[in-house]
């Protein structure tokens, strides 16, 4: 396993060592005491998947505190662009987002810590993903940003006239008017 940095504290792109033969491949998506040996201490609680189409944007949501959720995220099958704005006080990249091709092929993995808001893009026809996370879900502690905030100026990977957004998501407040409580 190598961990790559992204410039973000605790935001840490995970690149498995993948075992492929005429058979097929192999890897070890989690192991709890590489990943501790890695700095990466959660005891994750709970998986998520979800399957979207092309053009699907899912997000940018988060957990506020004491509720908030580390996410360890990768892609079963399909390509989607990976977005991750980092929204705790006190840290040099808050406001700014990080994002990151992950795809079925490439087996990349992005640990997304506490205190930040999540989001993808679905860049494939259809794409399966799965995601660990250390507390469970709260609705009362949901909370989001706007997937086209002016502030962000997230680059989604996409043509916008193609976009598919729930009603929801384009009813969260802009990344200047959401509520956070992180400090780092």
């Amino acid at each position: 396993m190598e961990l790559i940095n992204t410039g973000f504290q605790d935001l840490i792109l995970i690149k498995p060592t993948v075992f492929e033969d005429s058979r097929g491949y192999f890897y070890e998506s989690y192991n709890k005491s590489a990943f501790k040996k890695a700095g990466i201490n959660c005891n994750f609680v709970q998986d998520n998947q979800s399957s979207s189409i092309r053009g699907v944007i899912r997000g940018l949501h988060y957990q506020l505190m004491p509720f908030a959720q580390s996410k360890l995220i990768r892609v079963l099958s399909g390509t989607i662009f990976d977005v991750a704005v980092d929204l705790r006080s006190g840290s040099p990249t808050c406001g700014k987002w990080y994002g990151i091709e992950l795809s079925s092929e490439n087996s990349l993995q992005l640990f997304v810590p506490q205190g930040f808001a999540h989001g993808f893009s679905v860049l494939s026809e259809k794409a399966v993903v799965l995601y660990k996370t250390d507390d469970f879900y709260k609705k009362e502690a949901e909370r989001g940003i706007r997937f086209d905030d002016p502030v962000l100026k997230i680059d989604w990977k996409m043509n916008p006239a193609g976009i598919i957004v729930s009603e929801k998501d384009r009813q969260l407040p802009r990344f200047d008017e959401a509520e956070a409580n992180f400090i780092l």
